[in-house]
């Protein structure tokens, strides 16, 4: 786990006219304000479809979640898509125990939420 010292930093990569937001291992009140930060950023650039990749997060406190469903009301507000991809089996099962599964969709990967939202046939995305 990450050194509550250490910098948190948030990447983030476009694919089309979707942004993919990378989660930190520890999503706390500190990495949960920076990604909130980011999703508002996208949000205000246009975009309205996010993905926000849990490949490397190992754990998520109430803090965190509570982030994560204001994400999901900003969403909402926006008018915009929210997935969230890569999760591990733990914090699948937390977020369908808390009910954040029916507001938002959940992808096994990368591939599989980019897939969700390429119109069928489109080449622009690929699932390789």
């Amino acid at each position: 786990m990450r050194d509550s010292t250490q910098e948190i930093t948030i990447h983030t990569r476009a694919v089309g006219d979707t942004a993919i937001i990378y989660a930190s291992d520890y999503l706390n009140k500190l990495s949960g304000e920076k990604i909130e930060r980011e999703c508002q950023r996208q949000f205000d650039s246009g975009r309205r479809t996010l993905i926000i990749n849990f490949r490397d997060t190992e754990l998520i406190n109430s803090i965190g979640v509570s982030i994560l469903v204001g994400l999901i009301d900003a969403a909402e507000q926006a008018t915009a898509r929210l997935i969230f991809s890569d999760l591990n089996s733990n914090t699948a099962n937390l977020f369908e125990m808390l009910g954040l599964t029916r507001h938002v969709s959940l992808a096994a990967n990368e591939d599989e939420a980019l897939a969700r939202i390429a119109p069928p046939g489109d080449p622009a995305v690929s699932t390789a």
